[in-house]
């Protein structure tokens, strides 16, 4: 039997970003994959004859550059297309426009608020020095705060340098904004209540939490950090659908000689004497690797896939603690045409970005009420773009494709399981809404797909729906992610790994946690990392 150097489980991102650097760096690499099709939740699929939906990620922002170089995504095909802005329709027929240009920001906050205007550039500037603290935290492995292992001591210490660096009410401001809600920061700015629920979309999306939460304001960074050619914060399209990124990953895999299986659904990983030494399928074939490494959440990882006699109690304690609360629904629409909304401009660019329809803070936190009740929101926060006004390849010449991201939709309804009968109704409720703004709009709709947290955990293995693999809490970030003292991609088992986005940096389409664990491995081996941009990773 022929022995793999590594076996990845699970072909979405951050799977093959490790296959990647492992297989650059000469091991013999296969990732095998339950669906059949790859890519995960960053995946592109015809599920209307002619339409190609990016049917659950849909924008592209937080994927690291130096991942998108090292590995050579653009020659395989992968282009971000960056689009203009956005709009916030309010009540009585008005609008706020957002832009991808600052000054352009700032005029259209001022037709609002003229004292917002103001502050909008004491708030750019607190977000970016925030962005530009974080950042270089992304492709590194968090420290153990237990450990006094030099390397861990060498990080605290960097990690120290880069706190003090600051002035000191820059630390203090660092530390509120970190733990506090994103109404209550947003309320240190601005005034109006568009302008307040403009900036606060970031820090609802796929969490479990309302914006007068504590611990929201830091999602909103999380939100804010990503680049487009550079433009810290911007937000773009994959051309051809969030799969081309995945699709990209996938070329370079092979390119590098490693390979992919679909159709090859992970039923038990093989432990003995405390190391894994491969997995068994769900056909019951065995295939042995030297290491596993799991792009599952670390929830499903080791409750579902683990005898539990191989774990130690309180790594599953803390395991079965992780809290993966899913929040988010999708509905991805095939469109005979594009929806005119009244409120804008005839040819305002502001359609080519995202479209809201809350605005307000309370508006936002009343459709978490709904979720705290056990109910999807009947007066739902969404998050609406239509990427073919920018890449036009997803749909038939005249047609076009809308993705609706909705806050929210818990895992249960009312302690139950989703039925098709309240999948139809969380539909309702997200159509209507933009009927209401976009009249003749459902006269347009040619088919629907809609994806509750059921959806989510059934197909794309998202355990409770829950699109970032856990949540971006400040309790379960850094050095917490998944577990204290496991922030380093290892398990208590030898040779098993972890690498999604339930493990530091968190969740999105980033790349970061592939990457890191990918580090990890090699410095494990004593294997060079010759085209890993970050050399911190494996010195």
């Amino acid at each position: 039997m022929v022995t793999l150097d590594a076996l990845i489980i699970g072909a979405g991102h951050n799977g093959l970003v490790t296959a990647c650097y492992l297989a650059r760096a000469g091991l013999k690499v296969l990732v095998v994959e339950k669906n059949d099709w790859i890519g995960g939740a960053a995946v592109s699929r015809e599920l209307f004859p002619g339409f190609t939906y990016s049917n659950c990620s849909y924008v592209s922002s937080l994927f690291r550059p130096e991942i998108m170089r090292d590995l050579e995504l653009p020659r395989h095909g992968l282009q971000i297309l960056p689009y203009e802005g956005g709009a916030l329709f309010t009540g009585g027929g008005g609008y706020l426009g957002m832009f991808r240009d600052h000054e352009a920001n700032r005029r259209e906050i001022a037709r609002h608020s003229p004292r917002d205007a103001e502050a909008y550039d004491r708030y750019s500037r607190d977000i970016l020095r925030n962005c530009r603290l974080i950042r270089p935290m992304l492709m590194r492995r968090p420290p153990d705060l237990a450990s006094v292992r030099p390397r861990d001591l060498a990080e605290l210490a960097w990690l120290g340098k880069q706190i003090t660096g600051q002035s000191e009410t820059q630390v203090y401001d660092m530390l509120r904004f970190w733990t506090m809600s994103i109404a209550d920061f947003l309320d240190g700015y601005f005034e109006n209540p568009a302008v307040k629920a403009y900036q606060a979309v970031g820090s609802i999306i796929g969490t479990a939490l309302g914006p007068m939460s504590p611990g929201t304001a830091y999602v909103l960074l999380h939100h804010a950090m990503g680049d487009v050619d550079g433009n810290v914060g911007s937000w773009g399209y994959s051309r051809g659908g969030m799969g081309s990124i995945t699709k990209a990953l996938t070329d370079s895999l092979r390119a590098s000689g490693g390979e992919v299986r679909v159709g090859a659904g992970v039923q038990q990983i093989v432990v003995k004497g405390g190391k894994a030494v491969g997995v068994v399928l769900d056909t019951g074939e065995e295939i042995r690797a030297a290491r596993v490494v799991s792009n599952m959440d670390v929830r499903r990882t080791f409750l579902k896939h683990v005898e539990e006699k191989e774990l130690p109690d309180p790594f599953l304690k803390r395991v079965r603690a992780f809290k993966t609360r899913g929040s988010s629904g999708k509905l991805n629409i095939a469109l005979d045409g594009v929806p005119r909304f009244p409120a804008l401009p005839d040819g305002a660019p502001n359609i080519k970005g995202d479209l809201h329809f809350t605005d307000s803070i309370a508006k936002m936190e009343a459709a978490y009420d709904d979720w705290k009740a056990g109910h999807f929101s009947r007066d739902p926060f969404q998050d609406v773009m239509i990427p073919t006004l920018i890449d036009p390849t997803m749909t038939p010449p005249g047609k076009h494709f809308m993705s609706c991201f909705v806050q929210y939709a818990p895992p249960k309804i009312e302690g139950r399981d989703w039925t098709d009968a309240d999948r139809d109704g969380f539909r309702d409720a997200c159509l209507n809404q933009i009927e209401a703004y976009a009249p003749g709009f459902k006269s347009l709709i040619l088919h629907v797909e809609v994806r509750t947290p059921r959806e989510l955990e059934a197909e794309v293995g998202l355990t409770e729906g829950n699109i970032f693999q856990g949540e971006l809490t400040f309790d379960q970030m850094f050095f917490n992610r998944p577990v204290p003292g496991y922030a380093n991609y290892r398990s208590p088992i030898r040779d098993l790994w972890i690498c999604g986005s339930s493990t530091h940096p968190g969740g999105g389409v980033m790349g970061a946690p592939g990457r890191n664990a990918a580090a990890e491995i090699l410095r494990d081996m004593k294997r060079p990392a010759k085209d890993m941009s970050d050399a911190y990773a494996i010195v």
